[in-house]
């Protein structure tokens, strides 16, 4: 199965920088697009990127686009969230997700990682 882990997240300052990463030990990540999801307090999980296994395609929601960067390192087997110029409404839980497409809809990823807390606080 599948097993994906997350690390990279914290606190931070608005207008700083973090870098989120997306790892499996088990499987190789090659062979799955790999997304990023973030959800807050009381609001619906939402997708804030993608990368396609295919083609290395990328797709960004539109209120990160610009600010958000995501890479695969099919090397070390690690997806990463580059995410620059944070603001206070990027605070929520991030989670990476694996599928055999590459989409922004959360219910199409079948493996998940079990999150990790970003705050963009002063």
């Amino acid at each position: 199965q599948l097993q994906l882990v997350e690390s990279g997240g914290g606190l931070v300052q608005p207008g700083g920088s973090l870098r989120l990463s997306c790892t499996a030990s088990t499987y190789s990540l090659n062979y799955y697009g790999i997304g990023w999801f973030r959800q807050a307090p009381g609001a619906e999980r939402e997708g804030v990127s993608c990368i396609s296994h295919l083609d290395g395609s990328t797709y960004y929601e539109d209120s990160v686009k610009g600010r958000f960067a995501i890479s695969r390192d099919n090397a070390n087997n690690t997806v990463y969230l580059q995410m620059n110029s944070l603001k206070p409404e990027d605070t929520a839980v991030y989670y990476c997700a694996a599928a055999g497409l590459c989409t922004l809809v959360p219910d199409l990823f079948g493996a998940w990682g079990q999150g990790i807390q970003v705050t963009v606080s002063s």
